[in-house]
């Protein structure tokens, strides 16, 4: 049996195998054949075979194998390529395919069949000259160098038309096709013809002359020889007379004349027949090269050269402006290193063409930046400057663009792939870090993801060559996961509610039906899941990048990866990043990670032993049998999607019994290196926090107590920051801290859900956890003593930092504790009242008053998420369809997460103080310092101004920032009606409540819950309610209309009474707005299930998807949209109040006091809510039933309503032209009050109001025309008097209408008696004033304009309705506080009357004339 070689095997051992081989006589794996030369007539197969023996030396050995194809596949699913020359083959339907064939056949035969003698019997022929020899003297190739000069031969001649040539220069006759010599040398053309005149496609000096091609036979005149010359003479002189900008003016004709293929084509040869350098150097300034190849993009989608384009817009194509140089001179012996000598062979001729290569470099050109250039990239992922040059004879500029990356990517040559994939590798890592948004226009990941990026990714996993596979990890890696985004994650996991995150699913985006489901019932439908698979990988991961990952099945490659490649150790690390990253997507997601055959199963096997050795090194070659930090984290985010996945993950696969063999023992006894154990054992205490979280794995809390314990004794000696280790065992104390706070609140739900089983009689009930409070409780003297230390040694400038970072941890562990400990049979009241007040007096007013915690509150309001949401910071690039934390940087920039923030101080100390403050009502007075310090008051009003945006870079920090938010508010609450200095602050505080409240995002509808409950409607946070607030407005409001009493002004003399009616009503409203979020309550208790530890009913620490705030930011009006989906809709608004759902007349009142009292003293909550949505969502009462806006209570607070909307500070912003939410324009709602008005308002004064502010002048005119053209008789009911309507009638009538049949239909309404004063004063006067300054205009105008105006003028003038003619002849301006709400001339000013006899005139002039 033969083996194949080894890498051991020497040269005598391959001899030895060979001689073998060929004596066993055995058939070769691979035969050596000869492809046949079919030029050189020579036949395949066994033919032939001595003479492929002779000559195999010669030729080319080809191996043949099986079944490989002839070409690579492409890397994506790409179009079919379309050829150029399609188009140009015409057929028809009649045409016979044989003769088709015939006109193509191109063999010998063929041609020579066509051709067809040329007639020469009109051609001159030239006989020989006699002589008086016999026989003709025989030429000698010696002597056909003096039979005629270079310059009479044109190109390369044969010898016989050269003998010819000279032979008639002999005979003084010009040669056959050649011009005058003097009329085509390159001297006499260059001193008649400036060099400015030629254009881009003359030819070079050396170049014959195109006179020289005329012989001027043909042209039909006598002396036909010489009229080349001639015309070329008068072409000269033309040019000599002409300036330079005429002869550039005529080129420019000339070139737009001429066909540009054509101009493109002789540009083309001339560049081809010339040097490259004299080219260059030819060129014209203005004219631009493009030295980018062009790259076929294997996705079917270009790589867009926009988002890696500097100074230019993105997917701009790239170009290059180079300055003249002149061409550099050729060669010479001089140039060369290296001088030749005599005895060399053929080298005594200098060959400067052959020598190019050996120059020097020339000078790096300047390159100019007013055009957009392509931006490449060094090796590094660093953009290459423009002015850079590449070390060698190339003339394209340094670095690789981003099409060569991905032309490279697919080389045969396995160091291009490796080396392609390394640098979008780095590409991708500096662009997730915003190192390109100051220097690149666009966003590279968008670019290369829309380029295909993630096919290529994909595709090289599967290569054979370890080190592409490796290169194409590192770049998913790079692409997918952020390191930093992660550390911020792992910094946050000790804070309240830590543990806890967002899936980072992209947002939902509405999908268009799929037109195979047009037309089909529901039954027949595709089902969301079966949409989903029958996507293509293409449009899946364009929405979704991790989506698309597992539909082009990434896991089990992965798996591959790990179990039979068994990589490097960073190749390790990144695919386990890369499942990290994959889990957090969402609980599927995480689910598939789990369930991937064989995946975990080796991740715990190889990543997580029970038992290993010690490496030999600190850096191994293998990490395969050794525990990883990295492997644990992933257990550990798995665990977070679900309590289900971690029972599964303790259980199944036996992480319970793996995480003793690492937390049994000290960190440096673990036979790991030192950094590592310490980051294993940190992961190990969180995934066991995250279990203990849902009442798992508390029996190793009984198991691993001495360990535990022993742990915490050593906390104070062993982390010091300074320590190389010091942050590690920072972390790993605070992982500690988070896992004991946990098993705290899992130990207070024993006795709860021991009683529960006794009293479920058989219904469904979590068992109780094996650890109950007796467990736990010995535990807080000792963390107690640790914390008092921690505060003392805030004043040790070395102990400071590590205080500060470990405080927040034993806050929170401290109300946990407390928390459970009032719900426990062995609650001792007196005794622990005397413990919360030395625990008060002791530690917590020290810490608050401390120095170094007072300068840590100062950064609140600039570490701040919400009042710094415009900050300008270097935002990481983020994609819709792979969302990020965008937090790279983090630590150097002012945030929450900062080491300088004071968020998660505060927040741990505001979440102690709800606690015993709930337990020891006589605290919260001695915490009044913290609400009313500057930086608290300042914080506080920077968030009851800001309006922070949604997105899932924020979110996760935005959450933190909402609990401090709401436990400040919670302690006010406790303080405003005892505290006369908090009472001062209260609309404040009632002002962030109202912010925060429509801010709470999913997971957080507890605290929106206990907002209203407690705080929203409060009638101590009202402090304007009982401090003469109402009386306040009322006399406001009277002394500015004594003030204004001449000028139009809204009144609100009824506002008063209505809002002290609201603040009596406000426990009844609180209760209607509870009732219409009732939807709400099973997210409600779930929220306050995680928010208050009951860890038993938690069913995955993951939050619900973010798709929007809890409460919408219009929740004020819900009561009144509510109503309306339930009646306007379906019944079209018809019902009468006896006939709405119960108690809805009281709902929509409350809802209406409600917004009233917002709008007068808590103007700024309502900033949020666009003034067309209040107006939108205030027209519901019209349309909900058909006599609702009838009733008292209801017409009066609308009415309030509306004076206080169109007051001019309302009036102005505005803007009907803005879609209202929810609805597509507000012309639509506007023809459905039309409709309403004309069933059902029975000439209703508020509701011809209501109608009549969209008439405003400055709104669409397409409301206008809807009233005066489809509605038209809501005009005998509209009767809104000037008095009435507080609306300034100048917002009606300025500026002049300009809508011609919008002026038709006024003048028609007017003239028929449609339209009349007593039946709608207001748009009476309104019509009057745009028909009167139209018909009397002067302005200059369209025919058709003038005509109308001439012809309602003549109509009007002879009106027999004296009345109407009066109004519409003498009418001057509206006056709202005049009785017929306008003013009328007396008599026609002079301008208007000779207007009139003008118009008059002439049109009796064109009577006679017809007469």
């Amino acid at each position: 049996m033969l083996q194949r070689p080894k890498p051991s095997d020497c040269e005598a051992d391959l001899l030895r195998e060979q001689e073998k081989f060929l004596a066993s006589g055995e058939p070769a794996a691979a035969n050596v054949i000869r492809r046949p030369d079919k030029r050189r007539g020579e036949a395949g197969g066994e033919e032939g075979g001595e003479h492929n023996r002779e000559t195999e030396g010669r030729q080319r050995d080809v191996v043949t194998i099986e079944d490989l194809p002839d070409q690579l596949p492409s890397l994506t699913p790409a179009p079919p390529k379309k050829s150029r020359f399609k188009a140009g083959h015409v057929t028809f339907e009649d045409e016979d395919a044989g003769e088709r064939l015939d006109q193509h056949d191109m063999h010998v035969s063929a041609v020579l069949s066509r051709i067809v003698e040329r007639d020469i019997s009109s051609t001159p022929i030239s006989l020989p000259d006699f002589t008086g020899m016999a026989f003709p003297k025989a030429m000698h190739r010696s002597e056909t160098s003096s039979q005629a000069p270079p310059s009479s031969t044109v190109g390369k001649r044969s010898i016989f038309a050269r003998q010819i040539a000279a032979q008639r220069l002999k005979e003084g006759k010009t040669p056959l096709h050649c011009a005058p010599e003097a009329a085509h040398t390159p001297e006499h053309r260059e001193q008649n013809l400036p060099p400015e005149t030629n254009m881009d496609t003359d030819d070079q000096p050396t170049a014959v002359s195109c006179l020289s091609r005329l012989s001027g036979q043909g042209l039909g005149a006598s002396g036909s020889s010489g009229e080349p010359m001639r015309i070329h003479r008068e072409n000269q002189a033309k040019l000599q007379a002409m300036s330079q900008s005429e002869i550039l003016q005529e080129q420019k004709k000339l070139l737009c004349q001429l066909d540009p293929r054509l101009v493109d084509f002789v540009r083309s040869r001339k560049a081809q027949s010339v040097p490259s350098s004299a080219s260059a150097a030819k060129q014209p300034r203005g004219k631009s090269s493009q030295e980018d190849f062009p790259l076929e993009n294997m996705s079917g989608q270009s790589v867009s050269s926009g988002a890696a384009v500097p100074s230019q817009k993105p997917r701009e194509v790239e170009m290059e402006r180079e300055e003249e140089q002149p061409p550099p001179p050729a060669a010479t012996e001089m140039d060369l290193l290296l001088k030749p000598q005599k005895e060399w062979v053929h080298m005594d001729k200098l060959e400067p063409e052959k020598l190019e290569w050996m120059r020097d470099l020339p000078a790096p050109k300047r390159k100019g930046t007013k055009e957009a250039m392509q931006a490449r990239f060094d090796f590094a992922g660093t953009v290459v400057p423009s002015t850079e040059d590449l070390p060698t004879h190339s003339s394209r500029r340094a670095g690789y663009s981003l099409q060569e990356l991905f032309l490279l990517s697919r080389s045969q040559l396995i160091q291009q792939r490796s080396l392609a994939l390394g640098t979008l590798s780095n590409i991708l890592s500096k662009a997730r870090v915003g190192e390109y948004s100051s220097a690149l226009k666009g966003r590279v990941v968008s670019t290369l993801l829309d380029a295909g990026l993630l096919f290529l990714l994909r595709f090289a996993l599967d290569d054979g060559v370890e080190g592409v596979m490796s290169a194409a990890v590192h770049a998913l890696k790079a692409l997918l996961v952020c390191e930093e985004d992660e550390e911020c994650l792992d910094c946050t996991f000790s804070w309240f509610r830590g543990l806890a995150s967002f899936p980072l699913l992209p947002s939902a985006q509405e999908e268009e039906e799929e037109e195979e489901d047009a037309g089909l019932p529901e039954n027949m439908k595709f089902t969301a899941k079966e949409k989903e698979e029958r996507k293509s990988d293409h449009d899946v991961a364009r929405q979704d990048v991790i989506k698309g990952l597992l539909k082009m099945k990434l896991l089990p490659r992965l798996r591959y990866i790990l179990e039979v490649f068994r990589p490097s150790p960073r190749v390790v690390q990144d695919v386990l990043q890369i499942l990290t990253r994959i889990a957090r997507h969402s609980s599927s997601s995480a689910t598939q990670v789990l369930e991937c055959p064989r995946l975990m199963e080796t991740v715990l096997s190889e990543f997580l032993p029970a038992s290993w050795t010690a490496p030999s090194s600190s850096s191994p070659q293998s990490v395969y049998g050794l525990p990883l930090a990295s492997a644990m984290k992933l257990l550990r985010v798995l665990a977070t999607s679900g309590r289900h996945t971690c029972a599964r993950l303790l259980n199944s696969l036996g992480v319970k019994e793996r995480l003793p063999c690492l937390l049994s023992t000290e960190p440096g006894e673990l036979l790991l290196e030192p950094s590592e154990a310490l980051r294993t054992t940190t992961e190990a205490y969180r995934l066991w926090a995250v279990a203990a979280g849902y009442g798992q794995a508390c029996t190793l809390y009984i198991d691993l107590y001495p360990s535990l314990a022993k742990t915490l004794q050593s906390v104070h000696t062993a982390v010091a920051l300074s320590h190389p280790l010091g942050p590690l065992q920072l972390q790993r104390v605070l992982a500690l801290l988070s896992l004991l706070t946990q098993v705290t609140h899992t130990a207070g739900c024993h006795r709860e859900l021991q009683a529960g089983m006794v009293s479920s009689q058989g219904e469904e009930c979590p068992p109780p956890p094996p650890v109950s409070w007796g467990h736990v409780s010995g535990l807080q003297p000792s963390l107690l003593a640790h914390l008092r230390g921690f505060v003392k040694n805030l004043d040790n400038p070395v102990q400071k930092d590590l205080s500060l970072a470990v405080i927040p941890a034993y806050l929170i562990y401290l109300e946990a504790y407390y928390h459970q400990l009032s719900r426990q049979n062995c609650f001792k009241p007196v005794e622990t009242l005397q413990e919360l007040e030395r625990l008060a007096s002791e530690v917590l007013l020290p810490l608050l008053s401390h120095h170094v915690v007072q300068g840590l509150m100062k950064n609140l309001k600039s570490s701040s998420v919400v009042c710094n949401a415009e900050a300008s910071h270097q935002d990481p690039e983020t994609t819709p369809s792979l969302p990020g934390l965008a937090c790279p940087g983090w630590r150097s920039r002012p945030g929450p997460v900062a080491p300088s923030s004071p968020f998660p101080l505060l927040t741990a100390l505001g979440l102690l103080l709800e606690t015993i403050t709930g337990i020891h009502k006589g605290l919260s007075s001695k915490f009044n310092g913290l609400l009313l310090a500057e930086p608290v008051i300042g914080y506080l009003r920077g968030c009851s101004q800001a309006t922070p945006t949604l997105s899932h870079t924020r979110a996760w920090l935005v959450r933190h920032e909402h609990h401090l938010l709401y436990l400040l508010l919670r302690l006010a609450h406790r303080l405003v009606s005892i505290e006369p200095e908090v009472a001062k602050h209260a609309s404040l505080y009632h002002q962030v409540a109202l912010v925060l409240l429509p801010w709470l995002l999913p997971g957080s509808e507890y605290l929106g819950h206990e907002l209203l409950s407690t705080i929203i409607f409060n009638k101590d946070f009202i402090s304007e309610g009982h401090s003469g607030g109402p009386e306040a407005v009322e006399l406001g409001e009277l002394r500015l209309r004594e003030e204004t009493h001449h000028q139009p002004s809204p009144s609100l003399q009824t506002v008063g009474a209505l809002l002290r009616e609201a603040c009596v009503q406000l426990p009844s409203i609180r209760g209607c707005f509870l009732t219409h979020l009732a939807h709400l309550e099973a997210s409600v208790l779930t929220s306050r299930d995680a928010l208050l530890g009951r860890g038993p009913w938690i069913s995955a620490h993951l939050l619900p998807e973010l798709t929007g705030p809890t409460v919408p930011s219009d929740w004020p009006f819900l009561p009144l949209v509510s109503l309306y989906e339930r009646t306007g809709l379906s019944d079209g608004g018809g019902l009468e109040v006896e006939a709405l759902p119960h108690g809805a007349l009281q709902a929509v009142t409350h809802c209406l006091q409600w917004v009233l009292l917002l709008e007068v003293w808590r103007e700024e909550a309502l900033k949020v809510i666009l003034p067309v949505a209040k107006l939108a969502r205030l027209s519901c009462v019209f349309l909900c039933s058909s006599d609702l806006f009838m009733e008292r209570p209801v017409q009066k607070l609308i009415w309030g309503l509306f004076r206080l909307l169109t007051r001019r500070s309302k009036l102005d912003p505005l803007d009907l032209d803005v879609p209202p939410p929810g609805l597509a324009s507000f012309q639509d709602l506007y023809t459905a009050l039309l409709s309403q008005y004309e069933a059902v308002s029975f000439g209703d004064r508020l509701f011809g109001c209501w109608v009549l502010l969209p008439l405003q002048r400055r709104y669409s005119a397409t409301m206008r025309l809807a009233v005066f053209g489809e509605h038209v008789g809501m005009l005998r009911s509209l009767g809104v008097t000037l008095a009435q309507l507080s609306i300034p009638i100048e917002r009606f009538t300025s500026p002049p209408e300009d809508s011609l049949p919008l002026l038709h239909l006024y003048f028609r309404s007017l003239v028929t008696g449609t339209l009349k004063p007593r039946w709608c004063p207001v748009l009476y006067v309104v019509t009057l004033s745009h028909v009167n300054t139209f018909i009397f205009s002067q302005d200059a105008a369209a025919q058709e304009v003038e005509a109308a105006r001439h012809s309602m003028l003549r109509k009007i003038y002879y009106l027999t309705d004296k009345v109407l003619r009066s109004h519409l002849l003498l009418f001057r301006l509206p006056q709202q506080h005049s009785e017929s709400g306008f003013d009328l001339y007396e008599q026609l000013p002079p301008i208007r009357e000779r207007r009139l006899e003008s118009v008059l005139k002439l049109q009796e002039s064109r009577d006679g004339k017809a007469d």
